[in-house]
């Protein structure tokens, strides 16, 4: 049987990434999927690239027109408020650590009949994320901080930026930019501090800054033995030039910085940028509550409240980082959730997830998200959905 997938345009502005590429478009077809490709002007893939592989191409955004068994493969979330969701949705939906509108979110599935898999919460048997986008978030965000602090070194402030397309042209640009923060400090370095060092994010934040130049010893790498030795919050975050947070957020844990003691730290504060790769924006328990709102590429940083007549402070806070790499990004996620979209068929259709376990290979990832939507569901009816 002919397994159908259709793959929905993006709507969040600037997202260039696509679930699916050209590349594990052909190998789904070769293994008996039916590949539907939703066109999108902004998608770094042109229509062209799938339909040389085998893909049907569809209008843009239309697909909450489609018969309610095809199953539909995205990325980010869907607009809200929207209609009510009678498919199945394969993405990442940002409602299941209670951020703002969570409730919303899965209500559209209960009074539509859907079901969400999130791309998030998709996990081998030993809570392994099966792909994650986690190394470019970490490398891009990095990337992000240092153009802004050239901006900020020269009296300016860093405007609306575009992909790059590629590793290399970024890594070139941010080399000729990183001068200008070099000359704006007394020592002529630039310090940086990674949280979350030992995870694949940090790890792509910390090559970004080796690519780029930055000295072994002025990166910090610190992972949660560091965080947990002590509570928040830390001056080692102030007396670096920009601080990355590439940590995983599961529960409260003090402040790694707050408004009070950035001001209290006056002219003396070296750091100018932050970069929260994990934004947890409207998480209740976010770890940096020195800002509220999510940035985008358009406008790329919002201002830390530093106090009278201190130097300023940034804070960029993108939840779409690795659209700044589109075309290497999408490559590595999809072709990491490739084995998991191959075993697809073997759940859909099925009332697999109250079923015993199935075997991993066999559909037991699909099955392990379906028991966590039916369960963050349960918990969005109790809270009025």
């Amino acid at each position: 049987m002919v397994q159908p997938l259709y793959l929905r345009c993006e709507l969040k502005p600037n997202e260039h990434r696509a679930a699916l590429t050209p590349t594990t478009a052909k190998k789904l077809i070769d293994a008996g999927f039916d590949i539907t490709v939703e066109s999108d002007p902004q998608r770094i893939f042109k229509d062209q690239e799938y339909q040389e592989v085998g893909c049907k191409i569809a209008p843009h955004n239309t697909f909450h027109q489609l018969p309610k068994e095809i199953p539909i493969i995205g990325l980010k979330e869907l607009d809200a408020p929207g209609p009510d969701l009678p498919h199945t949705h394969i993405q990442f939906a940002h409602c299941y650590k209670h951020q703002a509108g969570w409730v919303d979110v899965l209500s559209r599935f209960k009074k539509g009949g859907g079901k969400l898999y999130d791309l998030e919460f998709l996990e081998d048997q030993t809570g392994r994320r099966v792909a994650a986008f986690g190394w470019h978030a970490g490398f891009a965000g990095a990337a992000m901080g240092l153009l802004s602090l050239a901006e900020q070194a020269q009296g300016k402030r860093l405007g609306q930026t575009k992909a790059f397309p590629n590793e290399d042209e970024l890594v070139q640009h941010a080399r000729r930019q990183i001068e200008h923060v070099k000359a704006a400090n007394k020592d002529g370095k630039v310090k940086a501090l990674v949280v979350g060092a030992l995870g694949r994010c940090g790890r792509g934040a910390i090559d970004f800054f080796q690519k780029v130049g930055i000295s072994d010893d002025d990166i910090v790498k610190w992972d949660i033995q560091e965080t947990s030795a002590k509570p928040g919050p830390y001056q080692e975050m102030l007396d670096v030039d920009i601080f990355v947070n590439c940590i995983y957020l599961n529960k409260k844990i003090p402040s790694f910085l707050d408004s009070q003691f950035i001001s209290s730290a006056g002219k003396d504060r070296r750091l100018g940028c932050v970069v929260d790769v994990s934004c947890d924006t409207t998480n209740p328990n976010n770890p940096l509550p020195i800002y509220d709102i999510n940035t985008t590429f358009d406008e790329p940083t919002v201002d830390v409240d530093t106090g009278a007549g201190n130097p300023p402070m940034t804070v960029i806070s993108i939840d779409h980082l690795p659209t700044l790499l589109p075309r290497e990004a999408s490559e590595g996620f999809s072709n990491d959730l490739l084995p998991s979209l191959l075993q697809l068929p073997l759940i859909l259709g099925k009332e697999n997830a109250d079923a015993p376990d199935l075997e991993e290979g066999k559909g037991a990832v699909w099955q392990r998200a379906e028991r966590l939507f039916r369960r963050h569901l349960q918990e969005a009816i109790e809270n009025g959905a």
